[in-house]
């Protein structure tokens, strides 16, 4: 299986090397946010009670890493559902590859390009502004968008299988991003001193909402709070969820 994993992953990461404009694609939205919104928040976390504490750009990037690995992850079916109506997939399936490896080949893909892009945004971060964060803190915020983006392009392949309908995936993912984009406070945190109570409420079922929290725990220093556990918890589980998923849906899907 560890074989078929990799000769797989080779095959999805090989072809995206020879041709890096879709990475730097995928990071132009979350450097637009950088640049052009993140400096608002600097006043804003500076007149606004109720506002956490940690600074505006402890904040922000590690918010903006997250909303890069949702984005960036939650669109690989579209690559499956290519494969699948390419008969790409088809051919596959008749081979002894291993159903696993038929999810993990893309998922690690998109994971590795998810983590690239999530350095070059805390680079960009701490040479254009005023960010500083501890090794640790970056360590942690990379090892948060691997496993968001393996959750999340799990769930993506996941759906592309069950639906095998760009329509029906689009509309789905316009349905579902936005909420939770909004919900889990990556522009604007959602805490009881700048939200109405429904809305902290709503943040509070928003499983994301507490991955942005520990990442922003960790780039704050604050490695032994509650959130950063809360959070890792949460994403672990999410992870293991998505993955069985994942790898169920390709199991039973033999045709």
């Amino acid at each position: 299986m560890w074989r078929d994993i990799w000769l797989l992953y080779r095959m999805e990461l090989v072809p995206s090397l020879r041709t890096p404009t879709w990475i730097a694609v995928g990071l132009l939205q979350p450097v637009l946010y950088l640049v052009l919104f993140g400096p608002l928040t600097e006043q804003i976390a500076a007149t606004t009670p109720g506002y956490p504490p940690g600074g505006a750009w402890a904040l922000f990037t590690p918010a903006l890493v997250v909303q890069l690995a949702l984005f960036s992850s939650s669109f690989t079916g579209f690559s499956l559902l290519a494969d699948l109506n390419g008969g790409v997939l088809e051919r596959l399936r008749v081979t002894p590859v291993s159903r696993i490896a038929l999810l993990l080949g893309k998922v690690l893909t998109n994971a590795t390009h998810t983590v690239c892009q999530a350095l070059v945004i805390v680079l960009l971060a701490a040479l254009m502004f005023d960010l500083r964060v501890p090794w640790l803190g970056v360590g942690m915020i990379v090892l948060v968008a691997a496993l968001l983006a393996v959750t999340l392009a799990s769930c993506s392949q996941a759906l592309a299988l069950r639906l095998k309908n760009d329509d029906a995936f689009l509309g789905l993912l316009n349905t579902v991003l936005l909420p939770l984009l909004l919900l889990s406070g990556i522009l604007i945190p959602i805490t009881p001193g700048l939200a109405p109570d429904w809305l902290v409420t709503a943040s509070e079922i928003n499983p994301l909402t507490y991955v942005v929290d520990a990442g922003r725990a960790g780039f704050r220093g604050d490695f032994d709070s509650a959130a950063l556990l809360q959070g890792s918890l949460v994403l672990a589980a999410l992870a293991a969820l998505a993955l069985w998923w994942g790898t169920r849906s390709f199991q039973r899907e033999n045709v």
